[in-house]
């Protein structure tokens, strides 16, 4: 070969996103050793069921009242989490530190010690909080307070470091005082960004609150669980519409109120205060304090009660040989192992489903309720109702994640779509290619890098996620912290956490890392 080195051939970039598809490969060599014949009867009633929900005025006002503590569950804790992340994110932006201290070291250590709220996924936060304050509306709220504000802190932080500081220099230059130089040159800018990420995580909060209420903290995800525990599908599909309407009309809602008041904001100086955003966001602002403090009401949630700790068992002394003995390897090895096929699943499957669907659009319409299914449906129900035909085990676990997170990121790659130029697709389409190769090549080759960048984020989530279907049944370290949780072996349980935070953190520095090399201009 004349000394020349031998190049594998690269896919297209275009192709790229559905490579993580060949896992389907191994899936259907691996799926029906797991299929027992004893649940096909009960699958079908429940697929029956969605056309029958029940209509019964007790079951609504049940489901109603469920869905009334879940949206002020996810609107209080959403709230906490955006007020502790800006404060938090503001504290920990290296920017803020330099211009107002000169180093940069105090930002560098927030950011370090905000990681572990980070990571500690809102399940684990409500399960511990149960513990520690017993069954009170705070544990729910506080469960997604804590790691949505730290995920809100990153998020403004990394903003913040990343705006142009020619104007902040400029304004110090000129004399400007270190806080209202930082007011100035950084507020205009970071508020789109806030106000867009901030409707994001509130549809995020009302999925962990219904995740939450699975678990028992109330709300609609307990009517769910309890629902199909006892096999009454009709009553489970009555609170599945109902809160499929409600996520709709959010993401309606918040998209837009993102056009209206991200695109443009006219915050300058002269316009901030006369500008229509500005008088509506200040409106919105206000109307949204008494809104909280009636709902904190309507919850029975007084400030009080976390002050109120309930005795626990003796904690004993540590037995760090038990702990040493459990089966770390076998454990640590499930838990990546059932990540990675979800986070296949979900990446390669959205692309994937989307080229099969792009000739008709009955069969578009028909993949978005599919997906928006997903997105509402709680991965550990969707467990249990796996469980019905499925073994448990890693791939089950998988499956129920990977359905969920595949309502994501297709909600997103559909969106990501349709506002792509539509130029390159219409000119294949032209010159003769089928509505497939116009999608793949006239759409997907621009939308590979980004799309692969937040599957990338999506994997660290799923990390992340990984205990809540270990907590019904899929092995792993979930599994083992429930365990540990209901025998109050602490040492195992900080263990357990700990194991779950470093992995996670783990897992986040590599997704950082493959996001910034697919965000590398080529």
């Amino acid at each position: 070969m004349n000394g020349a080195s031998l190049q594998l051939p690269r896919p297209a970039v275009a192709l790229w996103p559905l490579l993580p598809a060949l896992v389907l490969l191994p899936l259907t060599l691996l799926l029906p050793a797991l299929v027992h014949g004893g649940g096909w009867d009960l699958l079908g009633r429940f697929a029956l069921a969605a056309l029958r929900p029940s209509f019964e005025p007790v079951v609504l006002r049940s489901l109603l009242q469920g869905l009334a503590i879940t949206v002020g569950t996810a609107l209080l804790g959403w709230a906490a989490s955006l007020l502790l992340g800006l404060t938090l994110g503001i504290a920990s932006a290296r920017v803020v530190w330099q211009t107002l201290a000169g180093a940069s070291w105090p930002a560098l250590l927030i950011r370090r010690l905000l990681a572990i709220p980070r990571a500690i996924h809102e399940l684990l936060w409500g399960l511990l909080l149960l513990q520690v304050i017993g069954l009170q509306p705070a544990v729910a709220v506080l469960a997604i307070a804590l790691p949505f504000g730290a995920l809100v802190a990153r998020v403004v932080s990394d903003q913040i470091d990343s705006l142009p500081l020619r104007n902040l220099e400029a304004l110090r230059a000129a004399g400007a005082s270190a806080p209202g130089a930082l007011l100035t040159c950084l507020g205009p800018p970071l508020l789109p960004l806030l106000l867009s990420y901030s409707g994001y995580r509130f549809e995020c909060a009302l999925r962990s609150a219904t995740l939450l209420g699975v678990f028992g903290l109330g709300g609609l995800g307990t009517e769910l669980r309890l629902t199909l525990q006892s096999l009454a599908f009709a009553e489970l599909w009555s609170g599945l519409w109902l809160l499929l309407l409600t996520m709709l009309l959010l993401e309606a809602a918040v998209s837009g109120l993102r056009h209206r008041w991200a695109m443009p904001l006219r915050f300058s100086a002269a316009a901030a205060g006369v500008g229509r955003q500005g008088r509506e966001l200040l409106l919105a602002a206000l109307a949204l304090i008494p809104l909280l403090v009636a709902v904190a009401w309507g919850l029975g949630l007084h400030p009080g009660q976390l002050l109120h700790w309930q005795g626990l068992p003796p904690l004993g002394q540590p037995q760090w040989q038990a702990v040493a003995a459990l089966p770390w390897f076998q454990l640590i090895l499930n838990t990546l192992l059932l990540t990675a096929l979800a986070a296949a699943v979900a990446v390669g499957c959205a692309p994937l489903l989307l080229l099969l669907a792009a000739p008709w659009r009955p069969a578009r319409l028909v993949l978005q309720a599919f997906w928006a299914l997903g997105r509402l449906w709680p991965p550990p129900l969707t467990a249990l109702l796996l469980l019905f035909v499925l073994q448990p085990g890693v791939l089950t676990g998988a499956l129920a994640i990977g359905f969920h997170n595949l309502g994501i990121l297709g909600r997103l790659l559909l969106e990501a779509a349709a506002a792509a130029d539509a130029g390159p697709a219409q000119a294949l389409e032209l010159a003769g290619s089928g509505p497939r190769l116009a999608l793949l090549y006239g759409r997907f080759s621009g939308l590979a890098r980004p799309y692969l960048a937040y599957g990338a984020y999506r994997a660290d989530v799923i990390l992340r996620e990984s205990v809540v279907v270990g907590l019904v049944g899929a092995t792993g370290l979930g599994s083992q912290l429930l365990e540990a949780l209901s025998g109050f072996a602490w040492d195992q349980l900080a263990a357990l956490v700990l194991a779950y935070v470093l992995l996670t953190l783990l897992g986040e520095a590599l997704s950082d890392r493959l996001r910034q090399r697919l965000s590398e201009p080529r």
